[in-house]
């Protein structure tokens, strides 16, 4: 079959590999920088205080955050530490999907979330925040009152 005929992935080889085109994002690398967010989040760091605990600028960070930027073996320890993490952490709750290589080529291939679209709902600032301001609640009484009334808003709106 003449090159032209051909679809990207044959073209590139890369089907076969499991290798993305250039400038797609590994899935995995997605979701272990989406941990490191997550963790920062919950602690209440700013990727700016991050980056300056490892070195980096905010915008270092950031590209982690997204996947865009692959975070080497060395790195992920600095941040499981920094983070007070293990390193398996940033690898829990990963979607079946992509733990093979296949899984993660197509994953890959596919159209992105937008940004601040995600699917997971604790993958949200807003609800990692609600998470981190309702621990802060000292009061046991008053928290438990805080979680009641949040099922009973939610079980109001559903009916």
């Amino acid at each position: 079959m003449p090159p032209a005929d051909r679809s990207p992935t044959d073209r590139y080889g890369r089907a076969e590999t499991g290798r993305l085109p250039p400038g797609v994002p590994n899935p995995v690398d997605v979701h272990v920088g989406g941990r490191v967010r997550q963790r920062r989040t919950l602690l209440g760091l700013s990727q700016e205080r991050l980056g300056e605990a490892v070195g980096l600028t905010f915008q270092q960070i950031q590209k982690y955050e997204k996947g865009a930027n692959r975070i080497g073996a060395s790195r992920l320890f600095q941040f499981s530490e920094i983070l007070d993490v293990s390193v398996a952490y940033f690898f829990e709750d990963m979607p079946e999907e992509i733990k093979s290589r296949r899984g993660a080529y197509n994953a890959g291939l596919r159209d992105q979330a937008q940004d601040g679209l995600s699917a997971d709902p604790m993958a949200r600032r807003e609800t990692l925040e609600l998470v981190r301001y309702y621990y802060r609640i000292t009061d046991p009484a008053v928290r438990r009152n805080i979680f009641e009334l949040t099922k009973t808003l939610a079980r109001s709106r559903d009916a």
